[in-house]
């Protein structure tokens, strides 16, 4: 994790369960002894996130749809860390792209950095759950992206200006994709069913080609608003689609970098292109 995230030094569960009870009914013990949560169990997670969102963060309200994609707090805040060496840390205004009805990143980058923040979604109950999550937090305003054929159209206004824009694009490109990778992940872990068993929307896990082809349709679309966005970023979770948004901004004259993350065992990454002006 960076070096910035406080989540890198592990969890007090005993300070999170003062925090947030209800976190007391999903701790189990794992095979060396040490206290933990059974991170397979949906419901686990959630009461988890919502305990280190109200300890560290101080967010005393914060719901979700049933069926949605819990996001990982440690993760997530990881993206936002990241971000701020990019952008620098003060007075700074951000765009997350797909917010989603937890609206983790404005939250965090608000909470963490003091961002202004705008967070879209293109779902009507994603972005009513998300208006009603950051109610209380005057510089996080969220939209509604009506037109789903577009990404920054109609969500970045005229005269407006942005230090960094963010994403975390849907990472499959069909159900199908989506169930057979979990049942893999299942078979792994010793733990196969044969159904999804997993949390998440259909929005929120997959899209018409996947994140390789939002990525591309956002370097596209970016080059209209080169004027009002300091940095375009997205997060891209398989390395193996850095090749062709690298070659596409290439052709772009763009600046680019990649910026790598690890939370745990998982790897990740953002690609981040600003252009000349």
């Amino acid at each position: 994790m960076h070096l910035r995230n406080i989540h890198r030094y592990g969890y007090d569960f005993q300070k999170l369960i003062a925090t947030h009870p209800e976190l007391g009914n999903h701790l189990v013990e794992s095979p060396s002894g040490a206290t933990t949560i059974d991170f397979s169990d949906a419901t686990s997670i959630l009461e988890f996130n919502t305990a280190l969102l109200k300890h560290h963060y101080k967010i005393k309200y914060w719901k979700l749809p049933e069926g949605s994609l819990y996001p990982p707090i440690p993760g997530r805040a990881d993206y936002i860390h990241h971000l701020a060496d990019l952008v620098g840390k003060g007075g700074k205004n951000g765009l997350d792209i797909g917010c989603g009805a937890s609206a983790i990143y404005p939250i965090l980058g608000n909470s963490i950095y003091d961002w202004k923040m705008v967070g879209c979604d293109v779902e009507d109950e994603s972005v009513a759950f998300a208006k009603k999550n950051t109610s209380k937090i005057d510089p996080i305003e969220i939209r509604h992206q009506i037109d789903k054929g577009n990404i920054f159209k109609g969500v970045i206004l005229e005269g407006e200006s942005y230090d960094f824009t963010m994403c975390n694009p849907p990472f499959y490109g069909s159900e199908e994709e989506a169930v057979k990778a979990n049942m893999s992940k299942q078979r792994k872990l010793g733990t196969y069913e044969e159904r999804r068993n997993f949390a998440g929307h259909a929005h929120e896990l997959w899209c018409n080609g996947g994140e390789a082809l939002f990525i591309k349709r956002m370097i596209k679309e970016s080059v209209a608003y080169k004027g009002q966005v300091g940095w375009f970023t997205c997060l891209l979770s398989r390395k193996q689609n850095l090749k062709k948004p690298i070659k596409q901004l290439g052709k772009l004259q763009a600046e680019v970098k990649v910026i790598e993350m690890a939370t745990g065992n998982k790897e990740s990454r953002f690609v981040a292109w600003r252009f000349k002006s």
